[in-house]
């Protein structure tokens, strides 16, 4: 079975053999997938200067088992370089979207959202608000969309100036519960459910609730685009 060539951005690849890669790769038709780009890392294949992260690519492969193999790769169209931080808040949608989402279920809306982030990355957009947003798009796909507009035990509209606490699994409501939970403003609730507002508060409590959502659907693994952030934020300090 050949997959004909369709949009695709490669998330991560590591070496296979001796001149081959493996591709973990986001599909707008197939979802995420593994193929091999054999003989990619034979001299100055034109393929390892395309398979990188963030350009966006039309790939097309062949299938015989579980894994694919690489047949054709273009360029197409997104082709503009992260830098710095920004390349590092790549690797980290990268990583959520290999730790999160299953092989082979087709995802379009996320894949628009995913290459929207990278859009803003670009641009001028803030970086923690270009993160928020995809990990709350990201989470809606997964079926773990979060309640943002009302108080799930009163049904009520969130208020701006109340502050409110946040059930994991359920919402937000203005009594404090026993369970596990984290404090958020109703602004905050507020600018990720319109996602037009955004200041430092909303960054700084934003970040807090969807760090804990996400350790509690990624397990206990650590994610190591977290530890590469740290560190490349520690050598640029050092360095100035």
């Amino acid at each position: 079975m050949k997959v004909e060539l369709h949009p695709c951005f490669v998330l991560h690849q590591r070496a296979f053999r001796e001149t081959s890669v493996i591709l973990d790769v986001f599909s707008s038709g197939h979802g995420r997938v593994s193929v091999v780009a054999r003989g990619a890392k034979r001299g100055r294949n034109s393929q390892s200067i395309l398979l990188q992260p963030g350009r966006k690519l039309n790939l097309a492969w062949a299938i015989r088992s579980e894994m694919g193999t690489l047949v054709t790769v273009e360029s197409a169209g997104l082709a503009g370089m992260l830098v710095g931080s920004r390349l590092f808040c790549c690797f980290y949608m990268n990583e959520l979207l290999i730790r999160m989402l299953h092989k082979h279920e087709s995802h379009p809306e996320l894949f628009h959202k995913y290459e929207d982030a990278l859009i803003q990355l670009q641009g001028n957009t803030a970086e923690d608000r270009v993160l928020r947003i995809f990990e709350k798009h990201l989470l809606k796909t997964l079926g773990y969309g979060l309640i943002l507009d009302h108080d799930i035990t009163s049904g009520r509209a969130v208020e701006p100036d109340a502050a409110y606490y946040y059930l994991i699994d359920s919402g937000p409501q203005l009594d404090k519960p026993q369970d596990a939970h984290i404090r958020i403003t109703g602004r905050t609730l507020l600018g990720l459910d319109s996602e037009q507002d955004w200041d430092e508060q909303i960054a700084r409590e934003a970040k807090q609730l969807f760090r804990a959502i996400l350790d509690a659907y990624t397990g206990d693994r650590p994610l190591a685009s977290r530890a590469l952030y740290r560190s490349y934020l520690q050598n640029s300090a050092n360095n100035e």
